[in-house]
């Protein structure tokens, strides 16, 4: 599929599945997959229309959505040598969503041969659409976005941020929560909002979208080892970072903070 086609698919599922139900959602249509993740009939609708028109478009593909691999996590293990796929958080920051927060995002990433070829982060309400082709840079709104010097106060963002009782933050930093969504932390990265982030969890649906776009604006994102996220990517801890070297400032502060 041609860029914009995917771009319109994204608005036009969100449009239908997502929207009429933002702050209008029943008790019912809120589901708890185990305790603490919650689903939503959003969510399950937009991935199911997603994958419908990416298979449409392209028979031969990989479809890999968060809610289909909590069915079936199969896809999981194919997503990395599969010659082309696509992978959806239908509702990424499904949590924000459930409690009327505006962020919360659509989420999209084509993978080829492991490899993340282009990228699509929808904020509904915040009406910005970030679209990121591997090589060619990241663009909001159709408005190739600029990479600029990061300030010297640096501000990073840490899943469990509160770790070693002992660890020390350097003066030059300063540590805010992260979003509760990917699709909007990531681009706090690419717009040099945020010098850092850093995550336990390694889902391809939560960094595939946004890594290629920190990538693409001259950032690093790799395992707390040093190896350079991917499909199929796992270890203890993930880090994004705006530069190669605000990537080492955040992996010494993660491995003092959490005594890694």
């Amino acid at each position: 599929m041609q860029t914009d086609a995917v771009t319109a698919a994204i608005r036009q599922v969100c449009d239908a599945e997502i929207m009429p139900r933002f702050r209008s959602l029943a008790d019912d249509e809120i589901i708890e997959k185990r305790p603490g993740d919650v689903v939503t009939v959003a969510d399950r609708l937009a991935e199911q229309e997603l994958a419908a028109i990416f298979t449409a478009a392209d028979p031969g593909c990989l479809v890999v959505g968060e809610e289909g691999v909590y069915a079936d996590p199969s896809g999981l293990k194919v997503l990395p040598h599969a010659e082309r796929a696509w992978v959806i958080d239908p509702v990424d920051g499904t949590r924000n969503f459930t409690e009327g927060s505006a962020d919360f995002a659509v989420m999209v990433a084509e993978v080829r041969a492991g490899e993340t070829t282009r990228s699509w982060i929808w904020q509904p309400v915040h009406d910005r659409m970030y679209v990121a082709e591997k090589g060619a840079g990241v663009y909001l709104n159709d408005v190739r976005v600029a990479v600029s010097p990061i300030g010297e106060r640096l501000v990073g963002a840490l899943h469990g941020r509160y770790g070693h009782p002992r660890a020390r933050m350097p003066d030059t930093v300063t540590l805010t929560r992260l979003a509760g969504c990917c699709g909007v932390d990531y681009p706090l990265v690419v717009e040099r909002e945020r010098a850092f982030l850093g995550y336990w969890s390694m889902h391809p649906w939560d960094h595939l979208p946004g890594g290629l776009m920190v990538t693409e604006a001259g950032g690093r994102l790799a395992t707390i080892d040093g190896r350079d996220y991917a499909a199929g990517v796992t270890g203890r801890y993930l880090l994004a970072a705006a530069s190669d070297q605000l990537w080492e400032l955040a992996a010494g502060l993660v491995r003092e903070q959490f005594a890694l």
